[in-house]
């Protein structure tokens, strides 16, 4: 009975050390870095999504855009919406699910939405038509974006093999691709369709 007791707490200790990091490198189809993509590891059961990843739950308005332009965020979790412009802003959403709308508020004000269903939300402003931002809400723990070199660190994963899946609302037709990774290479690339230079937003 003690050797089983030490092995269960040996096994515990093992999974908890050996959790698993790996990187993710997004292209576009001519090889260029994909700014800002999102990449998702699987869920893992029994572990639940954060209140928050590494970044603010918030998307300002600021210079007449909603920045960040892509925002990730646990499902479940309030997101912050302040104004930073000298103009007044009226924010919406028809994304099934996740629909709302935020009427006229001004300069240094703050509205809040939760939102409780994984998608992807489109963010417009119904004053200002150019004005356009996405929030992807994950029911998974791992999430990452990537940097300016189209590099994503996913932390914590479970397996040494799976799949993760990568999106930009901008590349691939906005749909989600799902790519294989193995743990033991320095890094998984994913390739979407389409040319970061071809949008005005990355």
């Amino acid at each position: 009975m003690r050797n089983l007791i030490l092995f269960l707490v040996f096994a515990t200790i093992s999974k908890g050390a050996f959790a698993l990091e790996i990187n993710v490198k997004v292209i576009d189809s001519a090889g260029a870095p994909v700014v800002n993509a999102v990449v998702l590891g699987p869920a893992s059961p029994g572990v639940s999504p954060p209140t928050q990843f590494a970044w603010p739950n918030m998307m300002e308005q600021k210079d007449i855009a909603f920045s960040p332009y892509i925002l990730v965020v646990p499902v479940g979790s309030e997101v912050r919406f302040p104004n930073r412009d000298r103009v007044r802003h009226h924010v919406y959403s028809f994304s099934k699910g996740n629909r709302f709308e935020l009427k006229l508020y001004g300069q240094d004000e703050t509205r809040h939405i939760a939102f409780k269903t994984p998608g992807i939300v489109a963010v417009g402003c119904n004053i200002h038509d150019e004005m356009i931002g996405y929030i992807r809400v994950v029911d998974t723990p791992y999430a990452a974006i990537t940097d300016a070199e189209g590099v994503a660190r996913l932390t914590g994963l479970k397996d040494t093999k799976g799949k993760v899946t990568v999106w930009h609302p901008d590349l691939a037709g906005g749909k989600d691709i799902v790519v294989s990774y193995d743990s033991s290479q320095a890094e998984t690339v994913a390739k979407l369709d389409g040319k970061t230079a071809e949008h005005a937003h990355h």
